[in-house]
């Protein structure tokens, strides 16, 4: 049995999210670099061997197990780590909410850049169309949010959340923060505030070296 996480990711990619979230709880983990997954090699045999969609983030916990899934990687800290309040707790007014923006991120907004990034392996025919599509599509998903939440401090109103990691993280990549500055003044403010969070700035600088830098 391991004593800490094990993370397969690549920095600025989709394994931030989990390594913001394991750093906000103070949970010991190391980094498996897996940069170069998405093509053919080493890198992706190496995560082929434990996903077998070779996605990241993977996460194997310290008992072995092997999570994939961002959000399944929130809810299993957020219970595990009770104390960090990465999710408001079953019963809590907020709860709902959480949990509806949370699977509504990963499920709406995080596969329009499965799809728009890598458009050769859904279509045959107009590759750049179905990148331009989703590119678009995901600027109006962005702006419904903007619209859904209220005006606190955090996507919760004033409770912080796995929701604001995600926010901070998914601004920097396309249409990237200039567009939400002119777009969403709601998530630029949310995303403002994770920057600043202490815990939170080395994991920032190592994926996004550039400020406000996007790497998708």
């Amino acid at each position: 049995m391991m004593d800490e996480y094990v993370l397969y990711g690549v920095p600025g990619w989709g394994s931030v999210l989990a390594e913001a979230m394991l750093t906000w709880c103070g949970a010991s983990f190391r980094i498996e670099d897996v940069e170069g997954f998405d093509k053919p090699g080493r890198a992706r045999d190496r995560l082929l061997a434990i996903n077998p969609i070779a996605q990241v983030p993977t996460l194997i916990l310290p008992d072995g197990t092997v999570m994939t899934e961002s959000a399944a990687i929130a809810l299993h800290l957020a219970e595990t780590y009770p104390d960090a309040e990465l999710a408001p707790p079953p019963g809590s007014p907020e709860r709902p909410a959480y949990l509806r923006r949370l699977v509504w991120l990963v499920a709406n907004v995080y596969p329009t850049f499965t799809y728009g990034d890598y458009p050769e392996r859904w279509t045959l025919a107009d590759a750049e169309g179905l990148r331009t599509a989703t590119h678009e599509y995901r600027k109006r998903l962005w702006r419904e949010l903007e619209t859904d939440i209220g005006g606190g401090p955090w996507a919760l109103g004033e409770r912080f959340s796995a929701l604001d990691i995600y926010v901070g993280a998914m601004s920097r990549w396309r249409p990237g923060r200039a567009w939400f500055e002119d777009n969403c003044s709601k998530l630029t403010g949310i995303a403002r505030r994770a920057d600043e969070l202490p815990k939170l700035i080395p994991v920032w600088k190592r994926n996004f070296p550039e400020p406000g830098g996007s790497s998708a």
